[in-house]
């Protein structure tokens, strides 16, 4: 038994080893068979060694026949005949057959889609050099300077340290011993460039732009923005509207932009591109890491991320006249052709040899399959909390993550919401004071940035360009600060957070080793008021030929330590659901305001006379003004008043400024608050003004519009702009005539058009705009000739050949005192030709005229010739932007031009003031002054002048000074302000309007 165990154990040991033997050589089924008969035993083979013998004789010759059979197989192959004999060994494989080109080309896309999603680790001091880098360009070494560099959550500042920047990238980060030895060492000459302690920072990185597609000038040869042939177009393409000719470029690059997302106005693949001129000048040349680039011949795709913008809500309604309803179901149905296309791929790319037909594609959805891939970064166009929750359910139906919602005004309301959308949170790309300009934007809020950052959810604020210059993005990051934000959080919303949110953030939105060379040198500390570049760097090039800088003061080289405390409103504004009451706390008659740092209040704007105000008492900042019955009795050294006030039995409100500033109250003038509530919202509005020269009813003819009898009270704008310290707005007829009609003048804290000082003036100039709509220019101008020329027409009686003189109209007798010089004529236009032709005509036949220019962006170049005319302008917008044919030759201000606009005509003896385009822009009346103040040549303004862009100036060219006002103009307010109004970080505590004659309002 133990022999037969032994051998049967032994053949079960071999039969493994050849069976893997002839796994490995494809045997023949009979040679595995044959493999498992065990062998016999030793005695067995003793016994029968005669039948062995007979075995091993006929062996031999059959292995005579078979090598035979071998000798005359091998003649038969060489010799090319056999017939078909095959010979019973196994023969070498033969080469596959190829497989067809469609198959093999599917093969190529089945290991596209079956990459991993796009991840990049952060570039480091290895990397060798940008791909977008140009061979030739210096290497440059940037000096002393103090680096942001957003490291640590924003919180990491760097002083004194060099930059080397090289083949595109930040190839060092140190001391000028360490980049002096890395130099030495590389052998390649350097420029150097001393910053003299200057803040560097990354470039800033705007998430949300339509530069190119809606280029400046705008004009309809140039506009690519919106397509208007559905809302869900996911096959639409920004790269191929982009138009290099953009005169926004310049302007951006000179605000620090160093890279942006461009959208499609409502859908459609967004690209990312850095606004540096190329060799190549072409719109692929602006790429920065493209999805998909031409090589060899072929359009090829990169491991790049993809984006790609949607819209829901308003826009999709308004443009396509779509409800919300059908809206989602073209998202859905949209998504389901992608995940359908998703499926049909994935099913060939199981089995590619075995199909019969090409790799399953879609011009229209291919994209949206890439979506459900995770391969694409989603942007979506989303203001209020229906169609945020709509989206957010549609992204886990299809499971796809969202990078950002834009716009996103009731965010901040539901940040949860946010929180539920497949994948991690998406950022929120943002505006920070731009809201209600339609019923989305309408529950907006200041402290909407505050509150999503104390929620965790990254925040982004973007341009929209052009709706914000994209120049001026930094002043969002300023704003958002000023409202609560922190320092690093606020700097994160341009760099870090949209380097991230667009998927480029292993390269760009950092000042770190190996990151592309793109950062931006600062005349002050980027946050502060009038912050400025020196210089920006794309790819380690500057950009900007010949800077113009201006030396700005010490303070505003600080990182601003202070902030005003807003948890109240933040709190107000979450409570009420975006509804909070702007009104004033509370109402006194008897005020002393302690810590008073500066007083810009001078005697004649006040409603008594002061013996004397000493401003020295203001300079340590415990200056005291007191306010007895709405009137200041003592400014200054007021102690003794103050406490003579409060013994003589008056009840006073005690209000500490901190070091605060007293100002005259301002004035906002060029957009419609007070006549709508919503721009966009025509129920909301007073509505169109008649053309008094196209009315053909009896009733009608010569009839001007007087935009008071449409007045309208209690709006937001209006409360948010006396919460800011404007006291009177002046508000010109709505429409499209060009002959508009007569202005007016309100108290916007009123609570109703026959309010006490509601109505300032009920008439205070004459409107008209002049450009080439409707009618040509040239008609215009000889119509408003014959007009101030007071000449008019006559009616001949033909029966009696009488000649009588008609009854002269409402639009005649206007003009008639416009000519005399009794009321103001405001004229809209922004090109200087209009302009020349304006001045022309005054000169001729209306030399008393008081003539104003609304707008006069291209003012400058008649600069002279108005000063010599007496015509005034109020600059609006007050930073200049090439945004229409008649704007495009603009004084762009520093760091491209020595002066701004208002610095220019004022310092040519044109009396100036500011003006603004939209109602939401009411509010920030007085940081467009000190704006202006910041940005303007030494010595041509001064505060106080500055403060008169916005308030006695304006009184002027608005004709609020002429007879007839009800009330006196801005001096008769003021403003206390908690903080300097100079800077962001300021919060105005008080503010003395037109209402109530004696009423000092508290906040």
């Amino acid at each position: 038994m133990s022999a037969t165990s032994h051998s049967s154990a032994r053949p079960r040991r071999y039969r493994d080893i050849e069976k893997k033997t002839l796994d490995s050589s494809a045997s023949s089924s009979a040679s595995a068979s044959e493999s498992e008969i065990p062998l016999p035993p030793s005695s067995y083979t003793h016994t029968h060694k005669k039948r062995n013998r007979w075995a091993k004789k006929n062996a031999s010759g059959l292995g005579n026949i078979l090598a035979l059979f071998g000798v005359l197989w091998v003649f038969t192959k060489l010799a090319g005949i056999g017939g078909g004999f095959e010979f019973p060994f196994t023969r070498p494989t033969p080469d596959p057959k190829p497989l067809p080109k469609f198959v093999e080309d599917g093969i190529r896309q089945c290991e596209i889609i079956n990459r991993p999603k796009p991840h990049f680790p952060p570039s480091t001091n290895k990397r060798k050099y940008n791909d977008r880098h140009v061979p030739g360009s210096a290497s440059i070494w940037l000096k002393n300077g103090t680096l942001w560099t957003g490291e640590e959550g924003g919180t990491e500042i760097l002083k004194g340290v060099d930059v080397l920047l090289q083949d595109g990238l930040i190839r060092r980060i140190g001391t000028s011993k360490d980049l002096a030895e890395y130099i030495n060492g590389n052998g390649k000459d350097v420029e150097e460039v001393q910053l003299h302690g200057a803040w560097v920072t990354p470039g800033i990185v705007d998430m949300h732009s339509h530069i190119a597609i809606d280029s400046a000038p705008s004009i309809f040869g140039a506009e690519d923005t919106n397509s208007i042939k559905g809302s869900v177009q996911p096959w639409l393409r920004s790269l191929d509207g982009l138009n290099t000719h953009d005169l926004a470029f310049n302007g951006t690059i000179a605000g620090g932009v160093t890279t942006m997302l461009v959208l499609p106005g409502s859908a459609g693949e967004a690209f990312p591109i850095k606004p540096r001129w190329t060799y190549e000048n072409t719109p692929q040349s602006l790429l920065v890491e493209p999805a998909w680039k031409i090589d060899n011949g072929t359009w090829a795709r990169t491991h790049a991320w993809r984006h790609i913008k949607h819209a829901c809500g308003e826009n999709p309604k308004r443009v396509y006249g779509q409800t919300r309803m059908d809206n989602a179901y073209d998202f859905r149905r949209a998504y389901t052709e992608g995940a359908t296309l998703k499926e049909k791929q994935d099913r060939w790319c199981t089995s590619p040899s075995t199909q019969t037909e090409p790799f399953p594609t879609s011009l229209e959805w291919e994209v949206l399959s890439d979506v459900i891939r995770g391969n694409v970064k989603v942007n979506v166009h989303c203001y209020e909390t229906t169609d945020l929750n709509a989206l957010v359910r549609i992204s886990n139906e299809f499971q796809f993550p969202i990078a950002a919602f834009h716009h996103a005004h009731e965010t901040y309301l539901v940040p949860d919401l946010l929180k539920q959308a497949y994948g991690e949170p998406p950022s929120v790309a943002i505006f920070s004071t731009n809201a209600r300009y339609k019923r989305e934007a309408y529950r907006g809020s200041e402290f909407a940035a505050k509150a999503l950052s104390e929620e965790g959810l990254k925040v982004v604020m973007k341009s929209d360009h052009p709706v914000l210059d994209s120049r001026y993005l930094i002043t969002e990051a300023s704003w958002i600060h000023h409202y609560g934000v922190n320092v690093s959080e606020a700097l994160n919303s341009v760099t870090t957070n949209p380097a991230r949110s667009v998927g480029l953030d292993h390269r760009v939105g950092y000042l770190r080793e190996g990151y592309d060379a793109d950062l931006v040198v600062w005349d002050s500390f980027p946050l502060n008021l009038g912050a400025t570049p020196k210089q920006t760097y794309i790819d380690g090039i500057p950009q900007i030929v010949k800077p113009v800088t201006h030396d700005k003061p010490v303070a505003a080289q600080e990182v601003p330590t202070k902030q005003i405390d807003w948890e109240k409103e933040i709190q107000e504004a979450l409570n009420t659901r975006g509804e909070p009451d702007l009104r004033p706390a509370k109402s006194v008659k008897n005020v002393i305001y302690q810590n008073v740092g500066e007083f810009h209040l001078q005697a004649d704007e006040l409603a008594i006379q002061l013996q004397e105000v000493d401003l020295a008492s203001f300079d340590n900042g415990k200056g005291v003004v007191v306010v007895q019955d709405g009137q200041i009795t003592c400014a200054g050294s007021c102690s003794a008043t103050a406490q003579e006030a409060l013994k003589g039995g008056f009840e006073f409100e005690i209000v500490n400024l901190h070091g605060g500033v007293m100002t005259p109250s301002f004035i906002t003038v060029g957009s419609y608050v007070g006549l709508l509530e919503i721009r966009q919202e025509k129920a909301t509005s007073d509505g169109a003004a008649m053309d008094p020269l196209s009315e053909e009813s009896e009733i009608t003819n010569g009839l001007l519009a007087h935009a008071v009898d449409g007045a309208q009270f209690g709006g937001k704008d209006e409360l948010l702009a006396y919460k800011s310290g404007v006291t009177t707005a002046v508000i010109a007829p709505k429409g499209s005539s060009w002959i508009s009609g007569i202005s007016y003048s309100f108290s916007p804290e009123a609570e109703h058009l026959l309010s006490k000082g509601a109505i300032q003036n009920k008439a205070n100039a004459l409107w008209i705009k002049l450009d080439n709509s409707k009618i040509s220019t040239s008609s215009k101008i000889a119509i408003l000739r014959k007009l101030l020329s007071g000449s008019h027409s006559h009616h001949v009686d033909m029966a009696e050949g009488i000649k009588e003189e008609e009854e002269e109209t409402e639009l005649v007798s206007a003009f008639k005192k416009v000519s005399k010089g009794e009321l103001r004529l405001v004229v809209k236009t922004d090109k200087a030709d209009h302009i020349a032709s304006l001045i022309r005509v005054k000169e001729e036949v209306a030399k008393d005229a008081k003539i104003t220019i609304l707008g006069g962006q291209e003012s400058w170049i008649v600069a002279d010739e108005l000063a010599a005319s007496d015509i005034g302008v109020i600059v609006a917008p007050v930073r200049s932007y090439p945004g229409e044919w008649d704007t495009r030759r603009i004084i762009p201000s520093i760091p491209l031009s020595n002066h701004t606009l208002p610095s220019y005509l004022a310092s040519h003896g044109v009396t100036v003031g500011l003006g603004i385009q939209e109602e939401w822009q009411a509010r920030n009346t007085l940081y467009e002054a000190a704006w202006t103040y910041a940005n303007s040549p030494s010595g041509v303004f001064s505060k106080r002048d500055a403060l008169d862009l916005v308030g006695k100036n304006l009184e002027i060219l608005l004709g609020l000074d002429d007879s007839s006002k009800t009330t006196v103009g801005a001096g008769a307010g003021w403003v206390a302000h908690q903080g300097n109004p100079f800077e962001f970080g300021s919060k105005v505590v008080s503010v003395k309007g037109h209402g109530e004659e004696k009423s000092i309002d508290l906040f």
